[in-house]
């Protein structure tokens, strides 16, 4: 609203600029009064610096709320994506998303904010410009008007070659976007294959495409705004050679004329402004459009309704009763799973390739919900418990460690960035972080590196188990957590685990059977998506 206002003040004032230089030609420089010659010219100066300062304030106050609702519509968007579920992100291209969140959500933005103030504070300046022209000459009024509906009629046949056009340039974007996503995550890949001309290649193929469809947008969006443009030329040329018809013979002042043409140019930029409307329109359904199939999409899992509360040190017993679950419609992975895992037992998670070991995993975490049966967690069903409170009781050491550009200090306070000093240090000894973090110049404040790539796998991974040591779990759980580890260091992990959470539930997904024995309980998933407990040997 203090945008709107500023904006109209300050057309007010852009506004009178004309009417001044009237009377200033006609009864200053024409009627040989230099007094008011000189007291017209500092109006003019006077007008000139308020306009000034007005518009300084304006554009700050423009710059800061554009973007604050740029920022705030993309924050939305994020926060929406971090409810859904791994389902989605398996079938959508990351280089999309990031299109979406990028160009599409900006393109909102510019609509919502730049176009619709234009198209107000143009109907403002618009309506005064005309005001103001019929008060000087309606007959020159109604010139300058008269090929207004031919341009309008123009702008209506274009709009929709204008959407496909944009639409078809989003896409050509989110191509090369998620081309430079996925081959840039693969570099090492790409050497090691030689890959390097066949991805030079691909990339030449995206960009002759991209060049093709701009270059027709390009000239489309140019005649869209040349067209008009010229119909306008054509008009004022007309609005000249009658006005200045009308001065010489003395049925109009020079004064008159004058203002009169510059309000005409006023108005100029307010009709062009209120006719692109039409393709602002357009380019910014297209992206609404693109956003909404964000949004639009629904959680797969959803906060209770009437959330319990999961209390600090609670026996973390686990149960699975009558669970078939699977990622594909009447494709189960996991049929009618029936066991319990006793609080504070050390239960080894076993069995082939892809028969459904970390499936386990993501049902605990709810990062999905079991077609049918009932997952248990301490005695509560774990649809009841808050999704904030059950992961984060739940601490997954994955094989596949997720590290993030900061420190090693950072990453070990990730899950739980309000620990302690102590706390944290006494993660990091467990997890014998600091055996590695000495031989760095900056030791615990080295940085990993995206995606860690600065350290090798055995030291991300002693990061991960550093990370869930500090989040003191009720559940542990290591999905070949010291798979990038010798058998000495797992050793002492294990132990040093062992030693921290020998009250915990721990489960162990493992690929190597002959380590069974350092199990209470083995759990063993079959190709068919049934289990068998036993007591280990």
């Amino acid at each position: 609203m203090l945008i709107l206002l500023l904006s109209l003040v300050s057309t007010l004032i852009s506004l009178a600029q004309p009417y001044i230089t009237k009377f200033l030609i006609d009864d200053g420089l024409i009627g040989r009064d230099f007094d008011l010659l000189l007291r017209l010219s500092l109006l003019m100066v006077a007008v000139g610096l308020v306009a000034a300062a007005l518009g300084a304030l304006n554009r700050w106050q423009y710059v800061d709320v554009s973007a604050r609702i740029l920022l705030a519509l993309r924050e939305s968007v994020f926060a929406h994506l971090l409810q859904l579920s791994p389902r989605y992100y398996s079938h959508t291209p990351g280089g999309d998303l990031i299109a979406r969140l990028d160009g599409d959500v900006a393109e909102i933005q510019r609509f919502a904010v730049d176009t619709l103030l234009a198209v107000v504070n143009g109907v403002f300046a618009l309506t005064g410009a005309v005001i103001l022209m019929l008060s000087l000459s309606w007959q020159l009024s109604l010139l300058a008007l008269v090929l207004i509906p031919a341009i309008i009629l123009f702008l209506k046949y274009m709009r929709p070659l204008v959407e496909r056009m944009t639409r078809t340039m989003r896409e050509r974007s989110t191509d090369i976007t998620s081309f430079f996503v996925d081959t840039l995550a693969a570099v090492k890949f790409i050497q090691s294959a030689g890959g390097e001309s066949r991805e030079r290649g691909r990339l030449a193929n995206l960009h002759g495409a991209f060049r093709t469809d701009l270059l027709r947008l390009q000239m489309t969006n140019y005649a869209t705004g040349t067209v008009p443009a010229l119909l306008t030329s054509i008009t004022t040329a007309v609005v000249f050679v009658v006005g200045g018809y009308l001065t010489i013979q003395d049925r109009m002042t020079v004064g008159t004329l004058i203002a009169f043409s510059a309000y005409m140019m006023r108005a100029t930029g307010p009709v062009h402004t209120l006719l692109g409307l039409y393709v602002a329109w357009q380019r910014a359904r297209v992206s609404l459009q693109r956003v909404a199939e964000i949004r639009d999409v629904q959680p797969e899992v959803v906060e209770p309704s009437n959330p319990v509360d999961l209390p600090a040190d609670v026996p973390a017993e686990i149960r699975f009763d009558n669970v078939d679950f699977g990622y594909v419609k009447d494709e189960p992975v996991l049929k009618n799973l029936n066991f319990s895992l006793a609080a504070g037992a050390r239960v080894g998670i076993q069995g082939p390739s892809g028969v459904g070991k970390s499936t386990i995993v993501d049902l605990l975490h709810r990062h999905y919900d079991p077609i049918c049966g009932t997952v248990v967690l301490a005695g509560y069903d774990i649809r009841d418990i808050r999704l904030g409170d059950l992961r984060s009781r739940i601490a997954v050491v994955a094989q596949d460690t997720v590290l993030f550009d900061g420190s090693i200090l950072d990453n070990v306070r990730y899950a739980n960035p309000g620990a302690s000093e102590s706390e944290v240090r006494d993660a990091i000894a467990r997890a014998r972080v600091d055996e590695f973090a000495q031989g760095f110049r900056d030791g615990l404040d080295t940085r990993v590196g995206v995606r860690g790539t600065a350290l090798s796998g055995g030291q991300r991974q002693r990061i991960a188990i550093a990370r869930a040591l500090l989040q003191h779990p009720l559940v542990l759980i290591l999905d070949e957590a010291t798979s990038g580890v010798d058998r000495d260091t797992e050793r002492r992990i294990v132990r040093s685990i062992d030693e921290l959470f020998h009250d915990r539930t721990r489960l162990i997904i493992t690929h190597r059977p002959d380590e069974s024995e350092r199990f209470d309980l083995v759990l063993t998933i079959r190709v068919d998506g049934s289990v068998a407990l036993q007591e280990s040997r």
